[in-house]
């Protein structure tokens, strides 16, 4: 099954609960425009190169488009057309006045210098600057890029439309940036945890975690779970999983990510296990936090943890999903699990609008009460309809696009 059905599943899914008719189930999951442009730039090495860029921009009834742009081998139209489709859903579950869009590039980042990474993006923004803005489709870091890269996007926009910093988020903190941006997808991730754990009647210090990925948000979830005094008894990365029964020193993997470029590889402090392994072991909570996919109906039943928390986009299956509804796992969605970046990103949006700049802590106060409130309305629907977290997520996500969709128009 392809990215895009999977998602359509869960939609229809959500649908059916709700008696939505096959009219405004089309209009609501037909994404608006699909862009492909083609990037064509100079190596280092003076050799001609050219890649494929995409932007899925799926909806846009509840206000501009929002959505990442991630650069990553696996990058095609049908990936982007996903996540689009998941950032509709996710930003009206946490009811930001956002429509979704995603884009991205299937390159390896690692693979190019610095100058060829500003080069592509330059390039892939004079492709698409007409299509963008503070007020059409706003991109934001994702996999494989950060705030430099946005950086470089406000730059190349401001070229041919005047200085613009609400065209993109994510950028550095002193290009017009958001203090607390980088941790907080991570931090919301955290947030629900504690959250969903208090309402399961569980204590942080008796939750054993184990967190696959380590990059930006699976590093900054396991520092928050970490200060809450969850044990965090595994992590992982490309390289492979640490694991230590006991609790990982999680301030120790942390400087040594740090210190090796990101890059668990080498690290001493637990037994070394596989990704896959790591997903399988016997802890209370799992966190996937790094590509989509990894939980499959082939994988789902090796899978111990009682509580999933996705905090990557799209990691389960459809198939693996039913099988621990039927097993009564508990999985907190991607579309509301890892929303605190985007809300972030709203922050920050709204602030460039403003020319004005909060600072760290009311930020964080923020997000914790966007989040809660997103939390508190996903997990009542799930009590008073006797249906999974999931499908609650997407009933309320469903509902507002809809009703925007029809009380601004179809015409």
């Amino acid at each position: 099954m392809r990215a895009f059905d999977a998602t359509r599943l869960y939609f229809e899914r959500a649908a059916d609960h709700i008696d939505l008719t096959e009219n405004m189930r089309r209009l609501l999951i037909t994404p608006r425009r699909e862009v492909q442009v083609e990037i064509a730039v100079e190596l280092d090495s003076g050799e001609l190169a050219t890649y494929i860029g995409y932007r899925v921009q799926h909806d846009n009834s509840r206000g501009p488009m929002k959505g990442g742009l991630r650069y990553h081998p696996q990058v095609d139209l049908d990936e982007v057309r996903s996540l689009a489709a998941l950032m509709t859903w996710k930003n009206a579950v946490v009811n930001l006045p956002y429509g979704g869009a995603k884009g991205g590039i299937g390159i390896d980042p690692a693979k190019f210098s610095h100058r060829e990474l500003e080069r592509i993006t330059r390039k892939f923004i004079d492709g698409i600057h007409d299509m963008i803005g503070p007020d059409i489709d706003i991109p934001a870091p994702d996999m494989g890029t950060n705030a430099e890269v946005m950086g470089w996007i406000m730059n190349q926009y401001s070229k041919y439309h005047g200085f613009s910093p609400a065209c993109v988020t994510g950028k550095p903190v002193e290009l017009y940036g958001l203090p607390g941006r980088e941790e907080a997808t991570g931090r919301g991730v955290g947030i629900f945890v504690l959250k969903l754990l208090s309402r399961l009647g569980r204590k942080p210090q008796q939750t054993r975690v184990a967190i696959q990925g380590f990059g930006n948000v699976g590093s900054h979830t396991a520092k928050f779970l970490h200060e809450a005094e969850c044990p965090i008894v595994a992590v992982s990365d490309v390289t492979g999983g640490y694991y230590n029964p006991a609790g990982l020193p999680v301030m120790e993997v942390l400087r040594f990510a740090l210190d090796h470029h990101g890059s668990l590889g080498g690290y001493k402090g637990g037994d070394k296990i596989t990704n896959q392994q790591l997903l399988e072991l016997d802890v209370d909570l799992l966190v996937p936090a790094a590509l989509g996919g990894v939980i499959t109906r082939d994988n789902a039943a090796s899978i111990k943890a009682p509580v999933i928390v996705e905090a990557a986009n799209a990691p389960t299956h459809p198939d693996a999903d039913e099988v621990f509804a039927k097993s009564g796992q508990i999985i907190l969605p991607d579309i509301l699990a890892n929303s605190g970046g985007v809300t972030a990103s709203y922050f920050e949006w709204v602030q460039n609008r403003q020319h004005y700049q909060w600072g760290i802590n009311r930020v964080r106060q923020e997000l914790d009460a966007v989040l809660s409130e997103a939390f508190q309305r996903v997990w009542e629907l799930s009590e008073q309809r006797h249906v999974t977290l999931r499908t609650a997520a997407y009933i309320i996500a469903i509902g507002r696009v809809g009703r925007a969709t029809v009380l601004g128009g179809i015409s």
